[in-house]
Order: C-alpha cells, then structure tokens, then sequence
C-alpha cells in the first residue's frame, strides 16, 4: 500500500513539469529506522537556490508532508487488519492459560493437603517417641525365677504297659535330645497381631466362708501359677494346650494336646502321654490339620478338637479317631480376623471354651459394636443353641474362660498382679464387676481357659504352659 501512495503522490508532483527526472529510494537509517528518498529535478534552476528562498521548494516540502501523512494512515490501516486476522489465535491462547492456571490451582490445593498429612504424621511420630521415652523411664518389676516344673501325681498313668494306640519311645541311653522333641519352627513373618494391654492392680477379695469342691459357686479365688513346660522358638510365644475333659478312645483323660500358635499356616497338633511328657519334650502323637487354624480359641472336648478356621468365622470340629474334619459351621455374623479380639490382640475374635455345661463360643459382632456375646453349641454339628449379650466390650479384657455356665474375663495380659474382674451368668442372663486376684508370672498371658475335670485352669503365659488352682465358694 505504501508504493501505490508513494506512486499516487509521485503523480502529484509531476502533474505540471512532465519532463522532469524523479527517482525514489527506501534504506535503512542509522537508527535501525527505514528512510524514504524521494528526488525531482528542479524544472527552470541549474543549481540549488540558497535555502528557504524558493517558492517551489516550500511547495514541495507541503508535498512531502502530506505524502508523509497518507503512507502513515497507509501503514497503520495494514497492522489493524492483521490484528484483526489474529483475533482467533489470540482467543485460543487465552483459552490455554486459564486451563493452566486452573491446573496450578488444583495442584496448589493438593500440596496443600499434603502438607497437612505431613505435619498430622509428624505430630504422631512425636507423640510416639514421647510415649516411648515414657514406657523407657519406667523401672522394671522385679520378675520371680521360674519354678522347675514337677510332676503331679495325679496325671501320671496307672502302672502297666502303655496302650497300644501311643506310639512308642526310643530308649535314650546317650543323653542327646531325642527325634520325637518338638520341633522348633522358624518363620520369617510371624503373622500374629498384638495390641497393648490394660494393667489394673486391686486388693485380694475376702476368702471367708465354705468352699465348693465339685459344685457351681462363684469363682472366689486362683492359685499361684504352676509351671509345666516351656516351648521352644519363637513359634511357642503364645499357643494353646489343654486336655480332654471328656476323653474317649483311643485316648486317654491323661493324654495332653498342644499347638504353638505364631505362624500364617498353624496346622500341627501335637499329643503328650501325659503331663511328664509334657514337660519332658517327648509327644508321642504328632497329627497334621487338614485345614490351618487361627489364634489361641481352640479347645478338645469328647474326642473332638474344636478350632476356627484361618481367616473366617467358620467353625470347625476334627475328630481324632479319623483324623478328618467331621463337621463345620460359621459362627453367625461373627467377627474376625482382628475385629473384635482380646486387648492383647492375636486375631482371638473367637475363644471356643469348655465347662460343665458343655462347648461354648466366645466373641462379638458388628450388632453388638463389640460387646462379648456368649453362644452355646451343639458339640456334634456346632449349631447355636443360645446366645447372650453381655455389657464389657471384649477388646477391655485379656482373655475369658467359662465356668458352670458363667464367663469370667480376665482385666490385664501383661500386668503381673491382675485381677478376674467380671463375671456373666448364663442362668439368670445377668453381669456383674469382681475382683479376684490373678498371676501372670511371665507377664504375657495369650490364652486361659478352665478344665471341669481337672477343676483347673490351663494358660499360656509368654512360652510357658501353666495351670492355675481354682475356689468356688458355696453355691447358695
């Protein structure tokens, strides 16, 4: 556009002098600026007049001006029109940026949350090291030595060969360990759960008044423990053992039964002629459960050893004459796996017991928000055949043991000086808080259950296997 303005004033210029030379010269100037040159050849002078003395050069400068003007409006005519060709691109970059900037703030609001989650973390580290420091500054209770276990009379065998269904021991003429000692299991990763525990510490309840040898009183008093025997490895950090209270055959009242309970695939169940044995090391019955089992909940009864099954509410009772699985149930809505266990944890959402009465089941669910329900099963195919509702959350309490009918928990695992701190009555359906002292000498008590033949308590307290002496006072 600039030449045709340039050709238009050009015109101009030699409208009158149509003979006259003209040229026109554009470069660059000194200043990075273009320069227009635009010459004409004076028609009547040789040579240049003085300046500002002609009138046909002021005339022409009026020329250039107004030349110099219409290039100027030429000019910016061009830059407006390709603005407005721009307009389109200039829109979509606008679009662009404000998703980047709505992008930004999006990651801004997430570091944001980030860094909340980190500050909550790192006040819980403190708090843990405090806590930590506290448990560390705390003197350690002077722990009694271990009583060497001795055998009681009243488990060993009548005089005469041994049944021919035990298997037989080697002669151990050398002193060395014998084949049949258990073995001691090695696992990388444990699988078990614990949780901390509850200490209490209460005076010793008042013990006037008659006892109750064979009957169903109230439990008013537990001896020191008696110590049987101590598992080897750390499989043997908690477990279960007990005996048949109501023993059939092939197996006699005396045999004893034990599983070391840490592991993912707990499946071997070991027999012991009797309490000597036992603590000897020598099992004279090794048998291998067909499906693996959870937690320290199991028990024998009438042949049977009743167990849960790993992983699941299921119940499961294995006879030991065939050595197979002879029925199985799930427990109703009961917890499991960690939902509903004792205080010190190791996935015991359900304790199996055995009393006068019969089997019982120990646990809770999501209806009770974890309160200890009580349900009495059929031993033969473990249908429910009553079920109560306490008010003492199961996960307050260390363990829980059946007694004519009625649940005793225990308050503390770990505390060396507990106490037996409430009791349930199935018959009347009511609950109440008692106070009767109990020992954990080892101060890691995993499971306690009662045996209504041996009128004993079996425990299992930090890799030792104790029993407990019970009172029951006079049954009004």
């Amino acid at each position: 556009m600039w030449f045709l303005a340039v050709l238009w004033a050009s015109c101009l210029l030699m409208g009158t002098h149509a003979q006259s030379s003209t040229s026109f010269r554009r470069a660059n100037a000194g200043n990075g600026r273009c320069q227009y040159t635009f010459t004409v050849d004076s028609p009547t002078e040789a040579s240049c007049p003085s300046p500002g003395s002609s009138p046909e050069m002021e005339a022409l400068k009026s020329r250039l001006g107004v030349l110099e003007a219409l290039v100027a409006r030429l000019i910016g005519g061009d830059v407006l029109s390709v603005s407005s060709q721009g307009s389109g691109s200039q829109s979509g970059l606008q679009d662009s940026y404000k998703q980047v900037m709505g992008e930004n703030a999006q990651l801004q609001r997430e570091k944001q949350r980030l860094d909340r989650q980190v500050q909550n973390l790192q006040q819980r580290m403190e708090e843990l090291r405090q806590e930590a420091e506290s448990l560390r500054s705390r003197p350690c209770m002077q722990q009694p030595p271990p009583r060497v276990p001795q055998t009681d009379n009243s488990f060993r065998p009548e005089s005469g060969p041994a049944p021919s269904h035990l298997v037989s021991r080697p002669v151990n003429t050398r002193g060395d360990k014998s084949s049949l000692r258990d073995p001691a299991w090695h696992y990388e990763n444990p699988g078990y759960q614990e949780l901390s525990a509850v200490v209490t510490e209460v005076s010793a309840p008042n013990l006037e008044g008659p006892a109750d040898i064979s009957g169903c009183g109230d439990l008013v008093w537990v001896q020191e423990p008696e110590v049987h025997r101590k598992a080897d490895g750390i499989a043997g950090k908690y477990g279960v053992w007990m005996q048949d209270p109501e023993a059939t055959e092939p197996y006699a009242s005396e045999m004893v039964w034990r599983i070391d309970a840490v592991g993912s695939e707990v499946r071997q169940l070991f027999g012991y002629e009797n309490m000597d044995q036992l603590s000897q090391g020598f099992p004279t019955k090794v048998l291998l459960l067909p499906e693996s089992m959870e937690s320290t909940g199991a028990t024998m009864y009438r042949g049977s050893f009743y167990y849960q099954r790993r992983l699941s509410r299921t119940l499961l009772r294995y006879d030991l004459l065939s050595e197979s699985i002879a029925a199985r149930r799930d427990l109703p809505h009961a917890g499991f796996h960690g939902q509903f266990p004792y205080s010190w944890g190791g996935y015991t959402d359900i304790d199996l017991a055995v009393d006068e009465n019969g089997l019982w089941a120990i646990y809770s669910t999501d209806k009770a928000k974890g309160a200890i329900m009580i349900s009495q099963l059929d031993p033969d195919n473990l249908e429910v055949k009553g079920t109560w509702e306490t008010k003492i959350r199961k996960s307050s309490v260390a363990n829980a043991f059946m007694i004519c009918g009625k649940m005793y928990t225990v308050a503390s695992y770990t505390s060396p000086n507990t106490t037996i701190n409430y009791m349930y009555d199935t018959a009347t359906s009511q609950g109440k808080t008692i106070s009767v002292p109990f020992k954990n000498r080892f101060r890691y008590n995993s499971m306690v259950d009662f045996n209504p033949a041996q009128r004993k308590l079996y425990a299992w307290d930090n890799y030792y296997m104790v029993t407990y002496n019970v009172r029951l006072g006079k049954q009004e």
